[in-house]
Formats: structure tokens, sequence, C-alpha cells
């Protein structure tokens, strides 16, 4: 079935079911995971459900949405064509902010792991999360699979916005596409980033650790994130819901393992602070601190208890840091 609109009471209904309860229940501001109880797996069912009125499989469940409402305008804005696709998320609009963050996430994700940090900013600052193809509301796009096409994508889109003070933050493969970012930008003679901030990365041009994920067998891979840590088990252990992110993670995968170091990079006349989590066992503190090399004003090595994926449990005082980071820059 597919149709080119959608009531609320439909929607009310729908998730009332899968909650098995009441539709009365379900109110149109009623926040899923904090009142209603809706953890990612449900999530999971309700964007695959939803998919029946024509949107695509688990673009809602990468969405962002939290409340009755909020699902009920993105589906109408998808379902009209009131909106283009583009990789640009702002969970809070300022109409004349003092400085614009812009956040990239790792292989495998979304825009979803900076859920929530909005409010951590100050307010005349305005967040811009980076998403690639082939997730959330651009899941009909194709996944980019070379890192020099990504940053070409995302510049594009971020080009009109350089008009006041800005910082990037990338975490895993989001730090590489922020550090190709800015030698882009640097090439081209555009307005530099104030600041920049790679987290969990290890500095290009070291030796490669000798693994290659896009390549490994499922099983092997799920291993590996299972690992890593980061991703919902549901989505590791469950075959159907992994069958539908596995093309994503080895896109991404691929992105970063066929990319090239340049064998001297121009150190970037940008601060730059690294960051990390104590327990990593992906990234060695020496290729941590060799980003050092890679700027000619290095702010240090910031280590936080955790893993890869260390950010999750520490958004308080990361944010913290990177508005500290940044402040300089916005008047």
């Amino acid at each position: 079935m597919t149709t080119t609109s959608v009531t609320i009471e439909e929607l009310r209904a729908l998730i009332a079911e899968i909650l098995e309860t009441e539709p009365d229940e379900v109110t149109d501001d009623a926040h899923f995971a904090h009142e209603l109880d809706i953890d990612s797996l449900l999530m999971l069912e309700i964007s695959t459900r939803v998919s029946a009125y024509g949107v695509p499989d688990n673009a809602v469940a990468a969405s962002g949405v939290t409340t009755l409402a909020q699902l009920h305008a993105f589906l109408t804005s998808k379902l009209t064509g009131k909106t283009s696709p583009s990789p640009l998320i702002r969970p809070r609009p300022v109409s004349d902010p003092a400085a614009r963050l812009f956040l990239l996430h790792h292989a495998g994700g979304s825009h979803l792991l900076y859920r929530g940090w909005a409010e951590r900013f100050p307010e005349d600052w305005e967040l811009c999360l980076l998403e690639a193809p082939g997730r959330g509301g651009l899941q009909a796009l194709p996944l980019i699979e070379d890192c020099d096409q990504l940053v070409d994508y995302f510049h594009a889109a971020i080009a009109p916005l350089l008009d006041r003070p800005f910082g990037f933050f990338g975490h895993s493969m989001g730090a590489l596409i922020a550090y190709q970012l800015t030698h882009r930008l640097l090439r081209e003679e555009r307005p530099l980033p104030a600041w920049l901030g790679v987290s969990a990365y290890s500095a290009p041009g070291g030796d490669a650790d000798g693994s290659h994920p896009h390549l490994m067998a499922d099983d092997e891979l799920r291993a590996w994130l299972r690992s890593g840590g980061g991703s919902p088990p549901q989505l590791l252990d469950n075959d159907d819901i992994w069958h539908k992110f596995a093309p994503v993670f080895r896109a991404d995968f691929k992105l970063v393992d066929t990319w090239t170091a340049p064998r001297s990079p121009e150190p970037l006349p940008v601060p730059l602070t690294a960051f990390a989590g104590r327990s990593d066992t992906l990234i060695g503190e020496d290729r941590l601190l060799a980003w050092r090399a890679l700027t000619t004003d290095f702010r240090g090595l910031e280590r936080y208890d955790g893993g890869h994926f260390y950010l999750l449990d520490h958004p308080q005082p990361l944010t913290a840091a990177i508005t500290a980071a940044m402040r300089p820059a916005a008047p």
C-alpha cells in the first residue's frame, strides 16, 4: 500500500497497536523514549510499518523524530514532496547564529550519533549535522564509497553556510571527512574552520593496521562491530535488520579502507584537538598524538573513559570541551 497522505490518527492507532495500548495513551507530544518506552527495536518496527505509506524502509528510525506530532510532520513532508533531500540536519535552527558547528558521524552511523547535543551548546550557536547518503532522509540516494566524492557532496551543502565562524567535529570516519573538508577549503582559499575536532581516528599517514572491514565475511564483520561497541545488539543479532544495514557499513568502511593519505600533507593552519576513549583498542596513542604534525596549532589529546564510542557516555564534558575550543572564535 502506498498513499500521498497520512493522518495523525492513523499513526496514533498504528503506534498504539505496536505498544499494545490504547490510542489515547499516545498523545501528540509524548516523548517516544522517555514517556512511551519506545526503544530502538520498537522504533525500527514503527519505521518498517509506516513504510507501507510509501516512505523508504527505515527512514523514520533514522530521522530522529521523538513524538507523534514530529512523526506526522516528517511523513507528511516526505509524501507531499515539500522538502528536497539534504545532508544537513539543523535540530535547532538559529536565524543569525554567532557560530556554526558541523558534526560528522562514524561509518555505518547517522546524525543520530549527536542526538540531544543541540541544547548543550550556546543558544546563539547553530548545530549542523551532516548525514551521508543511503540513510535517514537520504535513504533513496545511492551510497558513496569514495572519500573525495563524499567530501564533494558535503562541501556543496555547507558552502553557503560559511559566512560566520564555524568548526568541524568528526567521529571516526567523520574525523577523516572533516579533515579532508578542511583541506578542500584550504585548497580553494575558502574560509577555514576556526577549530577542528577529530575523534577516535588515527592521524593519516601512519602504517595501516591491516584490517579491511568492508572485505570481511558477514559473521566476521558482525563480530568486529560487536567488539567495538556502538552498534545496538538487535541490529547485529537480528538477521533481517542486519541485512538492511550491512550495505551501509560496507560502503562506509570501503570509503575509509580505500582512501590513500598524501605522502607529505601540508599542516593545516587550523587549531586541532584530538579526542579518544582510553580503552579504544582500534587506535594506539601514538597515532592519536601524530595529529600534532598535521596542524600548525595542536591543542592536545583529550581522553575519556570508554572505548571507540566513548562519546555516548560523556556528552556533557565532551560538548563542554568543544564549546571551550570554539568559543574564542564566536563573537
